[in-house]
């Protein structure tokens, strides 16, 4: 599971087996303090979340939508593939 940003405590991570095997579209898994989310990629949208706040979650939803162009071209890096919003 790469790490492929990060800002402040945030890990925001790519699972290798997620993407040929489940058939599942470009997102991200989000990281920290023992907590995570998952946002789907295009478009931005909460999948899921464990421990963290309605808060930290809208704030985390900002950063991905910020860096969603980074974020796809790393899913695509990644995988070898390429997704245009």
């Amino acid at each position: 599971m790469p790490v492929v940003h990060r800002f402040g405590p945030y890990a925001f991570r790519i699972h290798a087996n997620e993407n040929r095997a489940a058939h599942e579209p470009p997102h991200v898994h989000v990281e920290s303090g023992g907590h995570s989310a998952v946002f789907w990629l295009m478009p931005v949208h909460l999948r899921d979340a464990w421990g963290y706040t309605p808060r930290e979650v809208e704030r985390i939803r900002r950063l991905v939508t910020a860096n969603r162009q980074l974020l796809l071209r790393r899913w695509d890096d990644f995988f070898d593939e390429e997704h245009r919003p």
